[in-house]
């Protein structure tokens, strides 16, 4: 879900820059790291926390562009689309704000699709289209991991990579 049909980083950039605007500024194409708040320098990873850990702060993603149109139409194509999402660590806000996110941009329907869990090993499926580098857990996944494309995962270059203008050409649907 986060960065890859709802935009984490840019909300997170934004806050900082209105909460923070003396301290260091980053631009969504400088992230080279997954994780995001260790982009920072150590004694501001808190405050970088705060701002992503912060109620409101998930359900006010914006949605990456294009993403929520072809969820839609990638529903009616195959059927079985779900949404696998790994809540934060510290949760208290993060899984109730992810369940009305769906609701919000999507419809009541698809909150009956969100797999979450910290381990999406354990999930079956044909494919999973994920930001993150490398996907590990207690399982050998049952699907193939198609990359979403962000700056932060341009190393990975064994994998099909996807954004939301050419995931029909890459999915071949």
């Amino acid at each position: 879900m986060d960065d890859v049909i709802a935009d984490f980083d840019k909300e997170l950039l934004d806050r900082w820059k209105i909460k923070y605007p003396d301290k260091i500024q980053l631009k969504p194409e400088e992230i080279t790291d997954f994780y995001i708040a260790d982009m920072f320098p150590k004694e501001l990873k808190p405050l970088v926390e705060d701002v992503y850990h912060a109620p409101g702060f998930i359900k006010s993603l914006p949605p990456m562009e294009g993403a929520l149109e072809a969820l839609l139409e990638m529903e009616k194509a195959v059927k079985e689309v779900f949404i696998c999402t790994s809540p934060l660590t510290n949760y208290k806000n993060c899984v109730r704000e992810k369940y009305e996110w769906v609701e919000q941009h999507l419809n009541s329907n698809w909150v009956k699709k969100i797999i979450l869990t910290k381990d999406k090993t354990i999930v079956r499926g044909d494919i999973l289209i994920d930001d993150k580098p490398e996907i590990r857990g207690v399982e050998i996944p049952s699907w193939e991991h198609i990359i979403y494309d962000r700056p932060y995962n341009r190393h990975i270059t064994n994998k099909r990579r996807l954004t939301w203008q050419n995931w029909k050409e890459i999915l071949k649907l």
